[in-house]
Parts: C-alpha cells; sequence; structure tokens
C-alpha cells in the first residue's frame, strides 16, 4: 500500500503545483483552498507511505513524480519547451524514480 499512497501522493503534488498559478499569491480564495486542500492531501498521503518506505525514498520518489508531471502538464497544457535535453533531462528523473522503487528496501 505505501507505494500506492506515494504515487497518490505524488499526483496530488501536480495538481496543486497546476493550481498555484491560479491563485495570484493565494490572493483569490476559491483556487487558493483547492491548493492547501491538495497540499495537504499529499503531505497526508506522503506520510502514510512512509510507515513502509524509508523516508529518503519515499520523499524522492514523491519530489520526482511532481516534479516529471507538474512539467509535462506544462509542456502538454501550458505549451513550454519540448526540446530534446529537456525531455532527457526528464527521462533521467524517471529513471531514478524507476532505480529507487526497485532497489528499496523494506526494513519495517
Amino acid at each position: 500500500m505505501g507505494w500506492i499512497f506515494l504515487v497518490l501522493a505524488g499526483a496530488a503534488e501536480i495538481v496543486y503545483a497546476a493550481i498555484i498559478p491560479r491563485t495570484e499569491g493565494f490572493t483569490k480564495v476559491g483556487p487558493s483552498v483547492l491548493c492547501v486542500s491538495f497540499i495537504a492531501a499529499s503531505m497526508y498521503l506522503l506520510s502514510l507511505a512512509t510507515r513502509t518506505i524509508p523516508i529518503g525514498t519515499a520523499y524522492a520518489v514523491w519530489v520526482g513524480i511532481g516534479a516529471v508531471g507538474t512539467a509535462i502538464y506544462g509542456v502538454v497544457a501550458l505549451g513550454e519547451d519540448r526540446s530534446l535535453p529537456r525531455l532527457i533531462c526528464f527521462m533521467l528523473i524517471i529513471a531514478g524514480i524507476v532505480g529507487l522503487k526497485i532497489l528499496s528496501e523494506n526494513p519495517r
């Protein structure tokens, strides 16, 4: 279950990152409440994941999912840079996430 919680935490991170610009510096109430809700959900799910996944692994994977997912959102929805070097860098992050999953020891 820890890995499921971790993937869900990463997904919630992607959502709140996508919402942040709509808050306009947290001056718009609706988007701000939604953003804070997803931040809280992401943190809660991350905390559940760390019950069975070491914190170093969980945090690195969570950040990676959020970074790559938000970058994909930026490329697809916002028309951000799609250059090959940038895409290769994102693929390296994904390789690191997969590597951490494969090499993760579960001491608990």
